[in-house]
């Protein structure tokens, strides 16, 4: 009878403390997870418990992060090549900012003055009466440089759209430019021809100079970056997906100091990198720009590295993942130190660290853990 006696205890003892014990790896946290079952030995009567870890339930904000290298820099080049005929006699420095209105380079000893747009003059401009976007080029820069261009007809009129879009070269447009002439050193003709000007898509500065002296013009002459400061990351193509358009950014800078960035571009064309271990991986370029330029003002380039941040969770209840405990017949479950199990749902994996909900688990609440 003595012996029927014990063996309900000991049958007991197993399901609640769960003998059999296998661990599982939980990829998120990287963690070791306990997972309960039944059957095994009996524990042996009198024999000593073991010390158990425990960590307390603590609510606090869980974020999805990754940091990756990056290179501060003015962003990517892009090539300037001159137009007409003439050899070049004068060229700029590297490094100098590009000045609309100002000569970028000469020709024949003729100064050839930036324009910012977004359509190079491809003809002479000479006539009054004719449309186009190169005309809307030289309408807007002349009229940021400070000249009175005077009424310009609407791009669409009333009778319907304009067969060619554009602006209007008008009588006071010609005048005015005229006057830059003059003020820029050009001959006062009040018409433009192809080469006279050279249009940048943006405010630029000068990265490297491909021309020499006596070279033709019609070749590449320099090339050009933004006058902003950027940070160039590559990532790989199947992490993008996890990378917001302006994001915002932790950078930290070779001094260690650390600013705030924001996401600015996020690259369309892949390239196909060779690593360390000679494998290739499809990756994209995320530029990121500092939020103040004052941060990077003694830098023009250096390494760095950017946080990004993809997810956020805030005021959430977690625990160390090792207080896991997977249950056999699906699902998590903690543990309190006296045995008893609290049925848990997870959320966020980060860090180490399980984002936990579910009846009774409440801030502060002791759970066993195996980290």
């Amino acid at each position: 009878m003595a012996e029927s006696d014990d063996e309900p205890r000991r049958g007991r003892k197993r399901v609640l403390l769960g003998a059999v014990a296998l661990l599982a790896i939980v990829a998120a946290g990287g963690a070791a997870v306990v997972v309960i079952g039944h059957g095994g030995e009996p524990e042996k009567t009198g024999a000593a418990k073991a010390p158990v870890a425990t960590a307390s339930v603590v609510k606090t904000d869980l974020s999805d992060t990754r940091t990756l290298p990056g290179t501060l820099g003015f962003g990517a080049e892009r090539s300037v090549r001159g137009a007409g005929t003439g050899l070049v006699t004068r060229l700029p420095k590297a490094g100098v900012t590009v000045v609309r209105g100002k000569p970028l380079y000469w020709v024949d000893d003729h100064p050839v003055p930036a324009f910012v747009g977004d359509t190079p003059l491809f003809r002479k401009l000479d006539k009054v009466g004719t449309r186009g976007r190169d005309v809307t080029v030289v309408a807007n820069n002349l009229r940021a440089l400070g000249y009175a261009i005077g009424y310009l007809p609407p791009q669409t009129p009333v009778t319907g759209k304009p067969s060619v879009p554009g602006d209007v070269f008008t009588a006071s447009l010609k005048s005015a430019l005229k006057q830059w002439q003059v003020a820029a050193g050009l001959q006062p003709t009040g018409t433009l021809d192809v080469g006279q000007v050279v249009v940048l898509s943006g405010p630029s500065r000068v990265a490297s100079v491909k021309a020499q002296l006596g070279d033709p013009v019609a070749e590449e002459l320099i090339t050009v970056t933004p006058t902003a400061k950027v940070v160039t990351v590559p990532v790989d193509a199947t992490d993008v997906g996890t990378i917001r358009p302006k994001a915002r950014v932790s950078i930290v800078l070779p001094s260690g100091k650390k600013i705030v960035g924001q996401v600015t571009a996020i690259g369309r064309t892949v390239q196909d990198v060779t690593d360390g271990s000679g494998q290739n991986t499809a990756q994209l370029n995320i530029t990121v720009t500092p939020r103040k330029a004052a941060d990077v003002k003694a830098l023009d380039a250096a390494g760095v590295e950017v946080t990004f941040t993809s997810q956020v969770r805030r005021g959430v209840l977690a625990v160390p993942v090792g207080a896991l405990l997977a249950l056999r017949e699906g699902g998590y479950a903690l543990q309190l130190p006296d045995g008893k199990l609290v049925a848990a749902e997870t959320g966020m994996f980060v860090r180490g660290m399980v984002e936990v909900t579910g009846k009774g688990v409440t801030e502060g609440l002791e759970v066993v853990t195996s980290s």
